[in-house]
């Protein structure tokens, strides 16, 4: 049997030092020009990244919306494969979520890959079939990293919560398979502390390190759960490795742009100055 995710994603942690979430966000757009002749150019741009930076990578987390197409989606496969292969789990950034037979068919991206995020606004009918693949993370966006998040999510409710809140709070009620983590940004340092208060046992996705400045130290001090506190009871050893995971997409993969075949070096730096940036914070603790 398959150990679930959080279990596996803190080995991986521990193993290389590391809460790095390199975002494969491929735009096709943005790969240098000399691979855009090839079969497969996300692919041949992805497995060069993944060479450079898998030394520095707790996780991979491609986002779907730059594989829906037919060479997309193929990329995609070749792409999940080739971090298996070196030992890194891999989060699809889908944020998928419907009711019925559609969010069934939905939940099946998790036969290819360790983790999935979703997104709450139907209730927990529309997650359940993600919910109930007990090895597999799902992450429920909570508190997002854009500006427009606030729109919906700061909207306070008659319980005088705000709805980021109750997204959390029901997210640590449908969390019974130890599966579930938040989506919640660091470019909202308050609420992301208020959010770890609240959920003390949930892991986090924490993206907006990077190209859209977030703040790394808060990053680290409230986007990870202690796994031997919330897995004390469990049939398990613990481990004491704070689990979560610190995302930067477009500041790592496209480090390099305009240089040519440096590209994938410069993508490495950028992965191992951000491994020892954030791990400043998480040894100070």
């Amino acid at each position: 049997m398959t150990a679930p995710f959080f279990e596996r994603l803190a080995d991986r942690i521990e193993r290389v030092d590391s809460v790095v979430s390199v975002g494969l966000d491929a735009d096709p757009a943005r790969l240098p020009e000399h691979l855009r002749d090839e079969d497969l150019p996300q692919w041949s741009f992805n497995r060069r990244i993944i060479d450079a930076t898998h030394e520095y990578a707790a996780c991979y987390k491609p986002n779907a919306a730059f594989y829906e197409s037919v060479g997309g989606w193929r990329s995609l496969r070749e792409t999940i494969a080739y971090a298996k292969g070196k030992g890194v789990p891999v989060l699809l950034d889908a944020k998928r979520a419907d009711i019925g037979n559609t969010t069934r068919q939905y939940a099946k991206l998790l036969d290819e890959v360790d983790a999935i995020t979703v997104n709450p606004y139907m209730g927990r009918d529309s997650l359940q079939p993600f919910l109930d693949r007990e090895e597999k993370g799902v992450f429920v966006l909570c508190r997002t990293s854009n500006p427009g998040g606030t729109d919906l999510q700061d909207l306070e409710l008659d319980s005088g919560e705000a709805v980021y809140e109750r997204v959390a709070a029901l997210a640590d009620l449908w969390n019974e398979h130890g599966n579930v983590g938040l989506v919640v940004g660091a470019t909202a340092p308050d609420e992301l502390a208020s959010i770890r208060e609240q959920v003390p046992d949930l892991p986090f996705l924490v993206p907006g390190i990077g190209a859209q400045g977030g703040d790394a130290e808060a990053a680290v001090e409230h986007g990870l759960a202690e796994w031997d506190e919330r897995d004390a009871s469990a049939d398990r050893p613990s481990t004491g490795v704070g689990v979560g995971l610190v995302n930067s997409s477009r500041g790592i993969i496209f480090a390099g742009e305009g240089q040519g075949e440096a590209f994938a070096k410069a993508a490495g730096d950028a992965a191992r100055r951000l491994q020892r940036r954030l791990n400043q914070y998480r040894t100070d603790d």
